[in-house]
């Protein structure tokens, strides 16, 4: 060789060796550097560890310390390639030892945090994060560092009386899914941390049993399991995935599983497919066992739609459908709460989530039960509390009462959903129809939105065997006119009576649940009146009047509902069984209820009530009708001064009435005519015809009771007012001469009337009494009356004025006999009771000119001027 040859060897040979050395100085570096970087950030977090700085920033710092290291410490080459580059042995093991207290500082980091706080044990959660997001990283020496400070961890909290470990459950999912890594190394890894996490948690949930049981002795707040037993975990845990599953499920706490299955659920998504299908697996798994210590369930499903909302693969689809279907079977409420929560109509994805979990018939009461809830919601309805509602309500407005009537569309025609229609058929028949009732009202139905009620009350039929009804009711037009708000009353009596017609089986527990539900009490008022209508059809199809006493008293309640219409509907139906009232055994407390709804506020309700009572009057026997005529005669003195006219006429013609029914009974009733008497004086002068009518008609019948000569008077062609005040007058003078100062105090009632014929009557007609029962009254009553003709006096209207001022003097003349002597006012009063004297016309108002010809003769028993 030459010499130029050898040369050439020469330089490449010290070249490559230059390189080497290069290579070996450069790697050296950066493990010195590492290994600095890890010693300054031990010791700051010692520090910190030392220091009074506030809880939650320490972690924080000291998290940023880890993850800074934890990047540093993993991005060194791997022991192997650091020992191929020592030039021998010594350098090889200076290298290795270098390499190996590296990772000791990091470990003995972690450890000294681990023992001064196990709520650290976060940061592990932290660093499989960390590897999951960089391969590179070598995961086989991250899962060695994990398994060795759980295993620390799990020796250290025996005998702790609190243990603050939140991220175990997140932890878990992710060891669950090493533990089917390919490499044997970081299963094996896995397995050993997942026991050792797992009696962490058994800890744990050791001494949340003690505290519930206030078992707080020391050093029996963890009962951990034997060394044996803890070696043998790993084994176990090996043998199946299923036994991960439950012993995970059997020692997390409800939060800590939660968290498990949150992390697996997420997982799901990952690039990696092994990964996906590995917590695919794991999540059925737990969940089979477990799904009932789940607590954020609405949470969860509300995940599962917003990932099947996107591009879901088709494992993850599989996946999450299958979570939903086992979370339903422990949390059916809140699966199915969180499902109605969403914008309507319902989109591909929610009907997909619907057959999920409505896809076993063991949930499928639970399903509809949760449904019926929601059907008792109004739809539009504004929530009163936003902030304080659990649910993740996407609008503040009430619309899943809607959703779920939709949901219905959707499962009741399911196969496995047949037994549960049959038991819920009442409830859902009734709940639906309640729903079209508030579609109806909030015309929540358009053209290109289907009535998801309306669809769902027709499935439902159609679902119960009883297609020939929803046939019927199609050929009477029922369902198209529903979207109109004054057919639906209608609509309600049609579906009961078609239901009725074709003998419908489910008859019984339908009638069971109506009157449960009528019993109850519906929420809203609304609901009564479909309940009555409904309820009352039914009824009228399957029973003679009258009704069973279990439901007449119901119809006895409702008479005296806060609800107008309820009122007028349980009136109505009473009436209707007038032809049997004799036959109800309790027919007084029926009558009486009927009198309470006389005081109602609603004027309609009080023209149905004293149309529903003249009613059953006329059929009621003499017996019964004797025992309350005087009650009832009572009940309608009150109505002759009511505002609407309409019922001021019935009260006064109907109270004629009960008095010539009772004509046999009219000692009965003499106190209560003559109690009635001044409205019925008074209100000849109203303004209303019917009303006037009604006063003659009851007057002349009073006047044939009381065996005086009235009635000619009443005859339009001789009737005048003051006449008949003064016919009357003079009667009551000859036979009641007692009543005069009770009818005194009760025409000053309306001496204050806003009305000005009622006013101008009054003046009139107590100037009368005055006149005819002056010696009757003392001087303090007359002076209360002369106070209340003064105000009149001062009424606008210059007849009324006129009329007070003749009023005004006859009471100053009958004061003034009162001030003489007791002795001479004495004589007075006994010679006005011996010797009667007939009154003339005081006021001549609006007499006839010419009395010659007239019926009313005036007859004086004796003139007695001189009194």
């Amino acid at each position: 060789m030459s010499s130029r040859s050898i040369k050439a060897t020469s330089n490449i040979q010290i070249l490559q060796s230059s390189v080497k050395w290069h290579r070996v100085a450069q790697t050296a570096n950066s493990l010195w550097d590492a290994y600095s970087g890890l010693l300054s950030g031990q010791a700051i977090i010692l520090a910190m560890n030392s220091s009074f700085v506030d809880p939650l920033l320490q972690f924080e710092s000291q998290l940023k310390i880890i993850e800074s290291s934890f990047k540093m410490l993993f991005a060194i080459p791997s022991r192997d390639k650091v020992k191929e580059i020592g030039k021998n042995e010594d350098d090889q093991e200076d290298l290795d030892n270098l390499y190996q207290n590296i990772f000791n500082i990091f470990e003995d980091t972690l450890l000294i945090l681990v023992s001064k706080d196990l709520y650290k044990l976060q940061i592990l959660k932290e660093m499989a994060v960390w590897m999951n997001e960089d391969s590179l990283y070598m995961q086989d020496r991250v899962v060695t560092i994990i398994n060795r400070v759980l295993s620390f961890a799990s020796r250290k909290v025996k005998g702790y009386a609190s243990v603050d470990a939140p991220c175990l459950g997140v932890l878990a999912a992710e060891l669950s899914l090493l533990c089917s890594h390919t490499d044997p190394s970081i299963t094996q890894q896995a397995f050993s941390g997942m026991s050792h996490l797992l009696c962490i948690a058994k800890c744990q949930n050791d001494i949340t049993k003690n505290k519930n049981t206030k078992n707080d002795r020391p050093g029996s707040h963890c009962l951990l399991p034997a060394p044996s037993d803890i070696e043998f975990l790993p084994k176990i845990l090996q043998r199946d995935k299923s036994k991960i599953a439950q012993i995970v499920g059997q020692t997390l706490l409800p939060p800590l599983l939660t968290d498990f299955v949150w992390s697996l659920l997420m997982r799901l998504s990952a690039t990696d497919h092994k990964t996906a299908s590995e917590a695919a697996i794991m999540l059925k798994l737990t969940l089979e066992y477990h799904a009932h210590k789940i607590t954020m369930v609405s949470k969860i499903v509300d995940a599962i739609y917003k990932k099947l909302y996107g591009n879901a693969s088709q494992i993850m689809k599989q996946t999450m459908l299958r979570v939903i279907t086992l979370l339903t079977r422990t949390s059916p409420k809140k699966v199915i709460f969180q499902l109605m929560d969403y914008p309507v109509p319902a989109d591909n994805t929610l009907i997909l989530m619907w057959h999920a979990a409505g896809s076993e018939a063991s949930v499928a009461p639970h399903v509809l039960k949760t449904i019926l809830l929601i059907l008792k919601g109004k739809p539009g309805e504004m929530e009163e509390r936003i902030m304080e509602r659990r649910r993740f309500s996407l609008d503040a407005t009430n619309m899943m009462p809607v959703a779920a009537s939709q949901a219905l569309c959707t499962l009741l025609p399911v196969g496995s959903y047949k037994k549960a229609v049959a038991q819920f058929f009442p409830q859902l028949l009734m709940a639906l129809m309640l729903q079209l009732f508030y579609s109806s009202n909030l015309r929540l139905m358009t053209e290109d939105r289907p009535f998801y009620a309306r669809d769902a009350l027709r499935v439902l039929l159609n679902c119960s065997g009883l297609q020939q009804v929803d046939t019927a009711l199609k050929r009477k037009n029922c369902w198209n006119q529903f979207s109109q708000v004054l057919f639906h009353h209608h609509g309600v009596y049609l579906i009961a009576k078609t239901l009725s017609e074709y003998n419908f089986p489910q008859f019984p527990e339908t009638l069971h649940y109506l009157y449960k539900l009528s019993v109850e009490g519906p929420r809203r008022s609304e609901d009564s009146v479909i309940t009555i209508i409904f309820l009352t059809e039914l009824l009228n199809n399957f029973f003679k009047d009258p009704f069973p006493e279990e439901f007449l008293v119901l119809f006895r309640n409702w008479v005296n509902d806060s609800d107008p219409a309820v009122c007028k509907l349980s009136l109505q139906k009473i009436g209707s069984m007038a032809p049997v009232i004799n036959e109800i055994e309790n027919s007084c407390s029926l009558l009486i209820s009927i009198l309470d709804a006389l005081l109602s506020k609603d004027k309609t309700v009080v023209i149905r009530a004293l149309m529903t009572l003249r009613r059953l009057l006329g059929k009621l026997d003499k017996v019964t009708y004797s025992s309350l005529c005087t009650r009832i005669a009572l009940s309608y003195c009150p109505l002759m001064d009511h505002s609407n006219g309409g019922i001021r006429s019935m009260a006064i013609r109907h109270f004629g009435e009960l008095l010539r029914d009772m004509s046999q009974y009219t000692w009965m009733l003499n106190d209560v005519v003559l109690g009635g008497l001044v409205p019925l004086i008074l209100f000849l002068e109203d303004t209303e015809a019917r009303v006037v009518k009604a006063c003659k008609h009851t007057l002349e019948i009073c006047a044939s009771e009381l065996k005086w000569s009235t009635s000619y008077l009443l005859k339009d062609e001789y009737y005048n007012f003051e006449l008949v005040v003064l016919n009357i007058c003079n009667n009551l003078l000859i036979s009641h001469v007692n009543y005069i100062t009770d009818l005194i105090s009760d025409t000053l009632g309306f001496l204050g009337s806003s009305r000005p014929y009622l006013k101008r009557a009054s003046v009139i007609l107590i100037g009368y009494l005055a006149k005819l029962g002056g010696h009757l009254l003392l001087t303090d009553e007359i002076e209360v009356m002369i106070e209340a003709i003064d105000r009149v006096l001062r009424d606008e209207d210059p007849t009324i004025r006129e009329l007070a001022g003749i009023t005004q003097k006859l009471f100053k003349e009958i004061a003034h006999r009162l001030t003489s002597s007791n002795i001479k006012l004495s004589f007075r009063r006994l010679f006005n009771f011996i010797y009667i004297k007939k009154l003339k016309p005081l006021y001549n108002y609006n007499l006839p000119k010419d009395l010659t010809g007239s019926p009313m003769e005036i007859k004086e028993t004796k003139n007695d001027n001189a009194l």
